[in-house]
C-alpha cells in the first residue's frame, strides 16, 4: 500500500534531494515565524527570521554585545542631551537594487510606533525622528535617555518606497487576524534573499550577493532551508537521520544520545529568557472559572498560595532534565535589575493550603490554564505539571495547549484568565519588562500585560526610567518597582530557560543568549 507523503515529509524530502553541501544549511526548530512583517510581532522566532532578511541600525553578536549594522556609530548630541545622532552606512541597497538612505530609517521608526505595531513599547521616549541628511539620522527624546540603542536591535528597516508600493504601511494586526503584503514578501538589506515561503511548512533563503557585509563576516552559508518540526521525536529523528543540519531546541530527553551519536553535537548555553504564569486579577469575574459572580485571583493570598504550591526543583528535576534554573522573578541575571534576594523560591504546600483558607477558598475552584504547545521548551509539560501540583491546594486545573499562533491572541486581547508566557530581554534592563508586562496596559504600554493589573505609584516609577541619567537613582528605582512586583505575586515565575543546539560537527557557531542565530556569523566545515 503506498502511503501519503506529509506536507512536513515532503518538505524533508526536497531540502535532502537538493543536497546538504557546506554551503546549504538545513535549520529545524519547534515553531515557525507568525509574520514575515517586521514590526507586527515582538516574538523570538519571528524576529530570528527576521534578522536574516531585514536588518536593525545595531544588532548583538553572539556574546551578547553592541555590534554596527546599518548604523555605523551613534552617540548623544553634544548640543542637546534629548537627541541621539545615529550615523549611517553608506553604500547600502535593499534586495530589490533601491538605495538605502535615512528616510527608511525615518520611515520604519514612524511604521514601528503606530498602533498595531508590536514593537511600540521600545520607542514610546522618542518624539521626533529626523533625517538630517542621507545618512544621519537623529533621534528626539522626551528627556535624555541613556539606554535608547539597546532598545533598536530588533527594529528592523523596511524600504519606504517598496512598503507604500505595496500598500503595507500599515503594520499587520496579527491579533485581530489580519494580513497584509509584507505578511509572506519581504525587501530587506540582509545577509539573505527571502526565495519561497510555505508558512509552518517550509521556507527557503538563498545569500544576497550585494550584501555590504560580504567581507565583514564569513558568510559561508549560502542558501537556508528552514523547516519547523513541532513533533520533538520527529525533530530530533531529522537530525539524528541527516535530514537537518541544525536545530535550535534538543529535546532535553535527547541530550544524551544527540551528544553521543558521532558527527553531533549539543552546545548548552542559558538563555535570556523567563518562563512563567500570569493570571487575570484584574477582572470582577473570570470568564472560565467555577466561582460566580468574583475573581479568585484578586487575592493576594491566593496568588501567594499558586506561587508556594509550584515545585520549581521538582519542574527543573523531573520535566527539565536538569536544564533550567528555577526562577523567584521575571528576568534573568542577564538583565539590569536582577538580583539573587528577588530570584529566591520556595515551595510550601501546609502554608499555601492555609493561605488558599484565609482568603475563603478552602474548597478550591477550578480554571482553565491556556498554555502553547510549541514556543517554550517542554512548554506543554511544564504546564501539565502545574495542573498536578496546583490541585493539591484544591485549584483544579483545565489545560488547554495550541499552538502559540493561536495562544498568542488571546494574551494580546485579554481574554484569557491565566496563560504561560515566556519573556526575553534582548535591552538587557528592567525597563523593558516594566513596559510591557508591568505598566497598566494601554494603546502604547503595557500591551502585554494580560493580569489586569493598575498601580499608579508603579507606573509613575516606570515612566521615569527612560530619561534618569542618574544610573545609581534609576537602578534604585528598579529595585522599588521589583519589591512592588513581588509583593503584590504579580506573575508566578517558574524558571530562566536554558538552550540547547544541535547541529552537526560541520557548523561553527556558539549559542546566543538571545536564542537568535545569525547565519552570517556561521562557519561551515566539511
Amino acid at each position: 500500500m503506498t502511503k501519503p507523503i506529509t506536507a512536513l515529509a515532503a518538505a524533508l524530502l526536497v531540502s535532502t534531494s537538493l543536497g546538504a553541501s557546506a554551503e546549504t544549511l538545513r535549520w529545524a526548530r519547534a515553531g515557525d515565524s507568525l509574520t514575515l512583517d517586521p514590526h507586527a510581532q515582538n516574538e523570538g522566532p519571528t524576529h530570528t527570521l527576521a534578522h536574516q532578511i531585514y536588518e536593525p541600525l545595531i544588532i548583538r553578536d553572539t556574546a551578547g554585545e553592541f555590534q554596527p549594522a546599518l548604523a555605523t556609530d551613534w552617540a548623544p548630541s553634544e548640543e542637546d542631551p534629548n537627541v541621539w545622532v545615529f550615523n549611517l552606512r553608506e553604500g547600502v541597497t535593499f534586495h530589490d537594487g533601491s538605495a538605502f538612505t535615512a528616510e527608511d530609517v525615518v520611515f520604519s521608526f514612524e511604521r514601528a510606533k503606530s498602533e498595531t505595531s508590536a514593537m511600540k513599547e521600545l520607542l514610546g521616549s522618542i518624539t521626533e525622528i529626523r533625517a538630517v541628511d542621507d545618512l544621519t539620522v537623529e533621534f528626539v527624546t522626551d528627556g535624555p535617555n541613556p539606554i535608547l540603542p539597546s532598545n533598536f536591535t530588533n527594529l528592523f528597516i523596511m524600504d519606504k518606497e517598496w512598503t507604500e508600493a505595496n500598500e503595507t504601511v500599515a503594520v499587520q494586526d496579527i491579533a485581530n487576524g489580519e494580513t497584509n503584503f509584507a505578511t509572506t514578501n519581504t525587501n530587506g538589506t540582509g545577509p539573505y534573499v527571502l526565495e519561497s515561503r510555505e508558512p509552518d511548512v517550509r521556507t527557503v533563503l538563498s545569500q544576497n550577493p550585494d550584501y555590504w557585509g560580504m567581507d565583514e563576516f564569513p558568510m559561508e552559508v549560502t542558501e537556508i532551508i528552514y523547516t519547523p518540526i513541532q513533533n520533538a521525536a520527529t525533530r530530533i529523528a531529522a537530525l539524528l537521520s541527516g535530514e537537518v543540519d541544525f536545530i535550535q531546541d534538543v529535546p532535553v530527553q535527547d541530550i544524551g544520545r544527540v551528544n553521543e551519536t558521532d558527527g553531533l553535537v549539543v552546545k548548552t548555553a542559558p538563555q535570556n529568557r523567563t518562563i512563567f504564569f500570569g493570571m487575570n486579577q484584574g477582572a470582577d469575574d473570570l470568564e472560565n472559572d467555577s466561582v460566580e459572580g468574583e475573581n479568585p485571583f484578586a487575592s493576594q493570598q491566593v496568588r501567594q498560595a499558586m506561587n508556594l504550591a509550584i515545585n520549581r526543583d521538582a519542574i527543573r528535576q523531573v520535566v527539565m532534565r536538569d536544564q533550567s534554573v528555577p526562577a523567584g522573578m521575571i528576568a534573568p541575571p542577564f538583565v539590569n535589575g536582577y538580583t539573587e534576594e528577588f530570584d529566591a523560591y520556595s515551595t510550601d504546600l501546609e502554608q499555601a493550603n492555609a493561605l488558599m483558607e484565609e482568603a475563603g477558598y478552602g474548597d478550591g475552584f477550578s480554571v482553565q490554564l491556556d498554555c502553547p504547545n510549541d514556543r517554550y521548551v517542554n512548554d506543554e509539560a511544564i504546564c501539565q505539571a502545574a495542573v498536578g501540583m496546583l490541585g493539591q491546594i484544591g485549584i483544579t486545573v483545565n489545560l488547554n495547549a495550541q499552538p502559540k499562533a493561536q495562544h498568542f491572541p488571546l494574551i494580546q486581547n485579554k481574554t484569557t484568565d491565566f496563560y504561560m508566557l515566556g519573556w526575553g530581554v534582548p535591552t538587557y534592563d528592567s525597563e523593558y519588562v516594566f513596559n510591557f508586562l508591568v505598566h497598566t496596559s494601554g494603546d502604547d504600554i503595557g500591551t502585554w500585560n494580560a493580569t489586569g493589573y493598575s498601580n499608579e505609584e508603579v507606573d509613575g516609577m516606570i515612566r521615569t526610567l527612560a530619561s534618569n541619567t542618574n544610573l545609581e537613582e534609576r537602578d534604585a528605582t528598579i529595585a522599588d518597582i521589583w519589591t512592588q512586583v513581588q509583593e503584590d505575586v504579580l506573575y508566578l515565575p517558574i524558571h530562566h530557560q536554558v538552550l540547547n543546539w544541535g547541529m552537526t560537527d560541520a557548523v561553527g557557531i556558539e549559542v546566543s543568549p538571545e536564542d537568535d542565530p545569525k547565519f552570517k556569523f556561521f562557519e561551515m566545515g566539511e
